[in-house]
């Protein structure tokens, strides 16, 4: 597949882009700052500089493209609007191209469910994980909001607290519900996950939660 990585210099973009490439896919790293890519991937992957808020930009990146994959982060825990305004961007160029299959990082501390315990369900994410990533979530659900409006080929993408590390072959997935007891993935789990996903049209319009 040609696969177009927004966030491609973060830890798990360049999970994503070092996985992709392993596999014989295509990628094209849509980055702020062309110079933060690691050397060894300049020249392996196609790169394009562009303002996320800028969607004509943003469409000759998506264009040809079979999966886009979104994995973005805020830096700090003041308010952001940096997943909202890259999502406006890219469902605007989407539609533009036309494309249709994205993905986005999520987070599973945003939303609890059935599928947590007790202790998590009803301590640990509405008393400790909201009030202290309230920013970020409260950007994070408006760009999911935005996505499943879209009606484009959507998966959304929640794993648990992000951990460096490498692949570790034993992570869980659940569909449309939180994970019990799952507590953390690394990187390189959830950029191994994301590749399987983007090949599975079975997942379009669900909530992919994934932790070890």
């Amino acid at each position: 597949m040609r696969l177009v990585i927004f966030g491609a210099t973060g830890r798990t973009g360049l999970e994503l882009a070092r996985q992709a490439l392993d596999l014989g896919h295509e990628v094209t790293a849509v980055v702020r700052d062309a110079a933060r890519l690691p050397a060894g991937l300049r020249d392996r992957v196609e790169t394009v500089t562009a303002d996320l808020a800028d969607p004509q930009a943003v469409a000759s990146a998506v264009k040809g493209g079979d999966a886009v994959l979104i994995a973005l982060g805020p830096r700090g825990r003041g308010p952001t609007t940096v997943h909202t305004t890259a999502m406006r961007s890219i469902l605007q160029a989407m539609a533009r191209v036309p494309a249709r299959r994205v993905l986005l990082v999520s987070a599973a501390g945003m939303v609890a469910d059935a599928g947590d315990g007790p202790f998590t369900r009803y301590v640990l994410k509405p008393l400790i994980l909201r009030p202290l990533l309230k920013n970020s979530y409260t950007d994070l659900a408006e760009s999911e909001r935005l996505l499943r409006a879209s009606g484009l080929d959507w998966t959304i993408v929640r794993p648990s607290r992000l951990l460096d590390g490498g692949p570790t072959g034993r992570y869980r997935t659940a569909l449309d519900l939180n994970l019990r007891g799952g507590r953390s993935t690394t990187r390189a789990d959830l950029a191994a996950c994301m590749l399987k996903l983007a090949a599975d049209p079975a997942s379009a319009g669900h909530v992919v939660s994934v932790a070890t």
